[in-house]
């Protein structure tokens, strides 16, 4: 996966995209991808990846199962001023609970937040299935903040992003398996297992993966 400025454009659009009727969604966006043992690029390694947004423009995602060298969200708010020092002990339990992760190699100093979609910004807000929703503005922190934010949410801070037909081509060199996902195992904390319960959940036992690609 490479970074680049188009990925940053591209970025910039799948947060402000509206969602589209559900025969016009196409490809693997609101998926799992989960990455094989042949996945070279150890920035991906046993990675698992929300799929945000694919298209014929390439692919955008978070990745859920690496904690970010700043793993407190109190402290990440009063670093972002989004609250003074003094009112963190007046914060609500629901933004104590929040996970701050470590979304991928493309601008790390940008936070994406994924949640349930019981929370919603107009022209902020981007469902992208019927359990998950992103919103990639401070407005969020300040809602979570404020005791207003969604019943559970992540916080990731930067993405992964391919480019056009990059990720097709991943995958058909056997660098990714792809499923549908599970908003309990996205959102919980348990980091360690993901990668395990993902593949596990397609019936894969991840001890006899192969590192070979197989094509018929």
């Amino acid at each position: 996966m490479r970074a680049s400025g188009k990925k940053q454009d591209f970025a910039e659009r799948v947060s402000e995209r509206r969602s589209g009727r559900p025969e016009e969604r196409r490809f693997l966006d609101g998926q799992l991808l989960i990455a094989m043992p042949s996945m070279l690029d150890q920035r991906f390694a046993r990675s698992v990846i929300y799929l945000c947004a694919h298209s014929e423009e390439g692919a955008m995602g978070i990745i859920v199962n690496q904690p970010a060298r700043v793993r407190n969200f109190p402290d990440l708010l009063v670093q972002l001023q989004v609250i003074a020092p003094q009112e963190r002990i007046s914060l609500p339990s629901r933004a104590e609970d929040i996970q701050v992760l470590s979304g991928g190699p493309v601008q790390t100093d940008r936070g994406f937040v994924l949640h349930t979609p019981d929370f919603f910004l107009d022209n902020s807000t981007l469902p992208i299935d019927d359990g998950v929703s992103l919103t990639a503005t401070i407005d969020i922190l300040r809602a979570i903040a404020a005791g207003r934010g969604p019943d559970r949410a992540l916080l990731a801070l930067g993405y992964a992003g391919w480019d056009p037909g990059q990720l097709e081509e991943e995958i058909q060199r056997n660098g990714w398996l792809n499923c549908p996902t599970d908003p309990a195992l996205l959102f919980d904390h348990d980091l360690g297992t993901k990668y395990a319960r993902a593949l596990r959940s397609i019936g894969v036992d991840p001890e006899r993966l192969s590192t070979h690609a197989g094509h018929a």
